[in-house]
């Protein structure tokens, strides 16, 4: 899949309202970051015993499709690869969370969500001041 579809795809689950986004790096970014942010939400619900938020789960794994499906993996070779497959461990423990199984490793898979969030906010900054 390419950018264009995923940003399709972002956009139809976006809230109302919302600026369009164009940038395919910026695409990935707020993927990323709301990717981390309704992991974090799920995480403080599993730590009060609470069941899961059916929005923040359903939110959680429309944000991993689109990075899956964005990954290029004839140039992204092992790097598309490595994180196709961290994506699909956060995607697990969403899914055992939203069952409400006790062992959903979701300050894991947020922890490794907030690394790749940071790489990327460090590569387009380094984009961006290429471009200026």
């Amino acid at each position: 899949m390419n950018i264009a579809l995923a940003r399709s795809r972002y956009k139809q689950a976006a809230a109302i309202g919302e600026p369009e986004i164009n940038d395919p790096h910026e695409v990935i970014h707020v993927t990323l970051r709301e990717l981390e942010r309704s992991l974090g939400v799920m995480e403080q619900l599993q730590k009060a015993e609470r069941a899961t938020a059916g929005e923040h789960a359903n939110r959680s794994l429309t944000a991993i499709y689109i990075l899956q499906s964005s990954l290029d993996f004839e140039k992204g070779g092992d790097l598309a690869t490595n994180l196709f497959q961290v994506y699909e461990y956060v995607r697990f423990h969403v899914l055992k969370a939203w069952r409400n199984e006790g062992d959903a490793e979701l300050s894991q898979a947020k922890l490794a969500i907030g690394e790749i969030l940071s790489a990327w906010q460090t590569i387009g900054d380094q984009v961006g001041e290429r471009s200026e």
